[in-house]
């Protein structure tokens, strides 16, 4: 199994009111594809990530780092084009990332997108958008497992803040066609038992005994999710559609974003 990595992000995605702002778009920019949402559209882009041919040897992001930032800032354009026109005035975008991602990642993603000529641009964790989009909501503990392609992160969040997480670079697209998940499956138990062992408050316990919210193209797969529950003992949440669950809670705080901007009106209901 390839080497975990641990660390803390306590802080808070950005809500500020940006004046000016009367739209926006919300971007997941992932290893093996690329989600764009914007309000009133809903998901308009779900496309593989392989538009590079220089480091990224054909995908410019590789295991959730950009690796290829001329290709990947030519795609995000084209995707801006799309959703925003060539005039991005008054736009907001709102990129996610993931939980663990370096200090130097998410600055160099951030001027990516901000070379792009939005208002403004806001980071945010994977998370902390997924349970934005499919968590309680109600502060208590979660456990977001995020079961991507070529990532694989575990994530403890309390009133909303990460409390703890540990990633594994690994995931889905490191399994043979005919391959069992037990390696996806055990990366995420090794993950979640690291936790639990660390954890002197019962935060871990807490969430898992609410059930873990699984999410990325794992949670899609049956044979994982079950397997996951057996090991652990207890009901784990995939989310609905979980492939989309990150860019979708990434609109849900553009839409946040926008309605203090007075851009949008409050609308009940969660993004499409």
């Amino acid at each position: 199994m390839r080497s975990l990595h641990y660390g803390r992000r306590p802080d808070r995605p950005a809500r500020s009111e940006y004046r000016g702002v009367t739209r926006g778009l919300a971007i997941d920019l992932g290893s093996s594809r690329t989600r764009a949402w914007m309000p009133g559209h809903g998901v308009i882009t779900d496309a593989r990530s392989d538009f590079g041919t220089g480091a990224g040897h054909g995908h410019p992001v590789r295991r959730g780092r950009i690796v290829d930032f001329e290709s990947c800032g030519r795609m995000l354009g084209r995707i801006a084009d799309m959703a925003l026109g060539e005039d991005r005035t008054g736009a907001v975008i709102v990129l996610s990332h993931p939980v663990l991602a370096g200090a130097g990642h998410r600055a160099a993603a951030k001027e990516l997108v901000a070379a792009l000529g939005p208002v403004g641009v806001i980071a945010l964790d994977s998370a902390r958008a997924a349970a934005a989009y499919a968590g309680p909501g109600d502060g208590g503990p979660l456990l977001v497992v995020d079961i991507g392609a070529e990532l694989t992160e575990a994530t403890l969040l309390v009133d909303g803040r990460v409390r703890d997480a540990r990633q594994a670079e690994s995931g889905l697209s490191d399994l043979a066609p005919s391959q069992p998940a037990a390696p996806v499956v055990r990366t995420v138990l090794d993950m979640v038992t690291e936790m639990w062992k660390q954890d002197r408050h019962g935060a871990v316990l807490g969430a898992l005994r609410r059930g873990p919210l699984l999410t990325g193209g794992g949670a899609a797969r049956r044979d994982v999710t079950d397997a996951i529950a057996a090991r652990l003992g207890v009901p784990v949440r995939p989310a609905d559609d979980p492939a989309t669950t990150v860019v979708r809670g990434a609109g849900m705080v553009l839409s946040s974003v926008l309605r203090h901007a007075g851009a949008v009106p409050a609308l009940p209901g969660r993004p499409r």
